[in-house]
């Protein structure tokens, strides 16, 4: 239990108010909710929130993956009394199998309301930068998490979030999934980055953050630049013309607000912003081939078809599967696409 004066005190100076110039949250009055978990960098978006003059509601979401986590609830129900922020706890049920961790997650976010500040650090940035790479993404992974209020910690190191809960006299969870080598973020947390410390001789961290805040600045330019130039991508003739990087953002805009993205299973992704999956590089290179008139139509991953018509592209979802016996069957899509089919 914090001890009600440890409030009062941090409000009146201490490490925490030393480090809001370099937050980025809304301004005092505001509505903010943020995502707690119990972990320290979590509660550190607490604390600091709440010095914000902001109207901060904390939310928790109990998986019920590990023993215990009610009382985790209980930990930052009372933290955020401490601090005078409204709580909501809420339960999620995340049934065990393949990709546990990114089921969790999206069961997670679809619990929360958009615009939700989490506690994400210039650590956090760094992993997602190299995990992004290693999974062969473009300019636009290696932009990494977008900073703004949904991320206002992004430019605090992971060792000053446990000072400020020091600080404030709170006890934190240690998640033991946060050790476990069959995540890559925490191979690249634990070996990757200490490598790269040791062979760059200096910190890699804010490099790779500076990496990242360069990235999404032209990513931004240029998605902006490609909305301009090609603001109907269907347009086969529009997308033909325009300049390959351009051509490529705008194919991929389109897919995505579609849906039409890998697993997807032609339904749109339910994980929100940039967590969800984005198209492949060769599913764009194909619908830019059959924009350019090389193929009539294609086919791409999880089903989806895209095809050309009278000057425009076509886009079809995969054929919902057979109805049980003794029920009607669904409606048949529209369109039906041809796999790369030569003129």
């Amino acid at each position: 239990m914090t001890d009600p004066a440890v409030p009062r005190a941090i409000a009146n100076g201490g490490l925490a108010g030393s480090l809001l110039p370099r937050c980025n949250f809304p301004p005092a009055g505001s509505p903010l909710t943020c995502a707690v978990s119990g972990g320290p960098d979590s509660l550190a978006l607490l604390v600091l929130s709440t010095l914000t003059g902001c109207h901060v509601t904390v939310v928790h979401v109990d998986h019920g993956l590990r023993e215990g986590s009610a009382g985790e609830a209980d930990l930052v129900a009372a933290a955020s009394a401490a601090f005078g922020a409204s709580f909501r706890g809420v339960r999620v049920q995340v049934t065990p199998g393949p990709n546990l961790e990114a089921r969790a997650r999206a069961a997670r976010f679809a619990s929360l309301p958009p615009g939700v500040a989490t506690g994400h650090t210039m650590d956090d940035q760094a992993e997602t930068v190299l995990c992004n790479l290693l999974r062969g993404a473009g300019p636009d992974g290696v932009a990494g998490i977008r900073p703004g209020h949904e991320h206002p910690l992004l430019a605090l190191r992971r060792s000053e979030t446990r000072a400020v809960c020091e600080e404030a006299g709170l006890r934190w969870v240690e998640d033991p999934t946060n050790d476990d080598p069959r995540h890559l973020r925490n191979r690249v947390r634990h070996e990757l980055l200490p490598l790269c410390a040791e062979l760059a001789g200096r910190d890699p961290v804010p490099l790779l953050a500076r990496l990242a805040e360069l990235a999404a600045l032209d990513s931004g330019f240029l998605a902006d630049l490609a909305a301009e130039i090609v603001p109907d991508p269907t347009v086969a003739r529009d997308v033909a013309l325009a300049p390959a990087p351009l051509a490529g953002r705008a194919i991929r805009r389109w897919l995505r607000e579609l849906g039409a993205t890998p697993g997807s299973g032609g339904r749109p992704s339910a994980v929100p912003g940039p967590d969800r999956q984005p198209p492949s590089l060769a599913d764009v290179r194909r619908v830019l081939v059959v924009a350019a008139g090389g193929a009539v139509g294609t086919e791409l991953a999880g089903g989806w078809r895209v095809r050309r018509s009278r000057g425009r592209l076509i886009a079809t979802p995969p054929a919902a599967p057979a109805a049980p016996a003794g029920e009607e069957p669904g409606e048949e899509p529209e369109e039906v696409g041809v796999r790369d089919v030569e003129h």
